[in-house]
């Protein structure tokens, strides 16, 4: 089982930015197959050091995370939202 984990800070924290943004997140599922797990939160802590959003998936395989990242709702839905509304994006992937 691989876990991807992405934390992601927002140019615009604000409640209804956050809100739409975790939405967009979790319509990932059930339009990318390869998805095992997905949850998406919003940070409730609020401390300098937070990010504002983390997103935690888990995959079968390696390959699996590399057909996430390219597919289609992923790459062409999600990813230019993420992109339009972050100022800072990192991300760890380990094995479990």
């Amino acid at each position: 089982m691989i876990t991807h984990i992405v934390f992601f800070k927002l140019s615009d924290a604000s409640p209804e930015s956050l809100a739409v943004t975790r939405e967009k997140l979790l319509s990932m599922q059930g339009n990318v197959p390869q998805l095992r797990h997905l949850e998406a939160g919003i940070d409730v802590i609020r401390s300098e050091r937070s990010y504002d959003i983390a997103l935690v998936t888990k995959f079968d395989s390696l390959d699996d995370l590399e057909a996430y990242q390219i597919h289609p709702y992923h790459a062409g839905e999600v990813l230019p939202h993420m992109r339009s509304v972050c100022s800072s994006i990192v991300a760890v992937d380990y094995r479990d």
